[in-house]
């Protein structure tokens, strides 16, 4: 016991090195935990914890429009028999109490039940990140197209599509507004099992002009005056920015050097049969090429991240042979794994820039703005602070003159408690 006591506070004082990428665990969940952490994608991801079961919740209560109610609402018994699956340990009460910016508890006059609905600011968020989807139809085309493009027969899964509809910006009805009416480009057919159906890629004029974000960079790096790369080094090279704290060995460092001069098929590009031979040197540009399908993925994707287990929905469509979670663990220098919120996450390190994603998109922004309404708590109930989350201003502008005293706090959860119990009785 004292030993393994010494060793876990070794461990903790010891800087992670980059000899962390290196397979020596004996199982995954040890190749986890040795990874390098980096505190801001921790500290985002523990905001997003409460945040994407707020967005469950707002899910549900959007589901329930109907053309007799003025606005969606759902009763606080459904949500509490649903309390299990949205991971609310506490009950979908006392969640939904916690975020009075958010949520609203009313008794409702028909019923005679408490029933919950969407604040005022929640909605005008939702119609914003609506309106946002809604006017980059034409980028969502895009996106789906190029997530077509890179699997081996031009077809995926609608399921998994499904899977991901909300990190690519998809519209609700996307079945509807963007496969359905694009009948030149995309086209559903019956899948493999009963009851499935599969998107394929009709169209193909474009598929030469595809160019992955990876080359972008490439392309921008090289006509840059100050390009401090090597021209010639950078033509299969990938963006590397490690966790701080991270010590790189001598080793490693060629190591890298090494893997980035590596040539590899792009993720929109046709695999030759060289590529698909036995050969340790054959596997290495197919883990290259793997990186590069995982990468484009993930600039697809509104928030560039994703949760490892929808993106492994397209390993086999891909023809990605080998672990997904590992494959980010093995290059801390592009992806941030997270284990926060009982979920796998993993985050693209070059788009991100101090917690926030550096060339941000209105479906983001708005999104951004629930975020700040979850972390605003209770707090500003008495300054109206959540007009000024709507209106764009982050939490730094003004939610700390808005929080409330203790005593004050205490007094709102008692008037709430009286409140609830009095709507039970009736």
């Amino acid at each position: 016991m004292a030993i393994n006591t010494i060793r876990r506070l070794s461990y903790a004082l010891t800087p992670p090195t980059a000899t962390t990428i290196i397979r020596s665990k004996t199982t995954s969940a040890e190749y986890v935990a040795s990874r390098a952490r980096d505190p801001t994608f921790e500290k985002l991801m523990e905001k997003y914890k409460n945040f994407l079961k707020v967005i469950s919740i707002q899910d549900l209560i959007l589901a329930a429009r109907n053309s007799t109610e003025p606005s969606p609402s759902v009763s606080l018994d459904f949500l509490n028999r649903l309390s299990q699956k949205l991971h609310l340990n506490r009950g979908a009460t006392a969640f939904i109490r916690r975020y009075p910016h958010i949520f609203h508890v009313f008794n409702h006059p028909a019923k005679f039940q408490p029933f919950c609905a969407l604040t005022p600011a929640a909605l005008e968020i939702f119609r914003q990140e609506t309106q946002a989807i809604n006017a980059s139809l034409p980028i969502v085309i895009d996106r789906l197209v190029r997530l077509l493009s890179m699997s081996l027969t031009k077809t995926l899964p609608l399921r998994a599509i499904f899977k991901v509809w909300k990190e690519l910006g998809l519209p609700d009805d996307f079945e509807e507004s963007v496969i359905t009416k694009n009948p030149s480009i995309f086209a559903l057919g019956p899948g493999n099992e009963p009851n499935t159906h599969v998107l394929k890629l009709i169209s193909e004029d474009n598929k030469n002009s595809l160019i992955s974000a990876i080359e972008q960079w490439r392309i921008i790096e090289c006509c840059r005056e100050d390009c401090s790369v090597d021209r010639t080094e950078i033509k299969y090279s990938f963006k590397q920015s490690y966790p701080p704290g991270m010590r790189l060995k001598k080793n490693f460092k060629a190591k890298v050097k090494e893997w980035q001069s590596l040539p590899y098929v792009g993720p929109y590009e046709e695999m030759g049969i060289e590529e698909k031979r036995d050969t340790k040197f054959a596997r290495k540009r197919m883990e290259k090429r793997a990186v590069g399908i995982v990468h484009e993925f993930l600039s697809l994707t509104v928030e560039k991240m994703v949760e490892v287990e929808k993106i492994s929905q397209f390993r086999k469509w891909f023809g990605l042979e080998l672990n997904i979670r590992d494959l980010f663990l093995d290059h801390p220098g592009m992806f941030y794994l997270s284990t926060k919120g009982k979920r796998h996450t993993v985050f693209l390190r070059e788009a991100y820039g101090r917690g926030c994603l550096i060339e941000p998109n209105p479906v983001y922004e708005a999104r951004r703005k629930l975020l700040h309404l979850v972390e605003m708590g209770r707090r500003g109930l008495f300054k109206g602070d959540a007009r000024l989350m709507i209106d764009g201003q982050g939490q730094e502008n003004g939610s700390e003159e808005g929080d409330c005293s203790e005593e004050e706090e205490l007094e709102i959860i008692r008037s709430e408690k009286d409140g609830l119990l009095e709507m039970e009785k009736e």
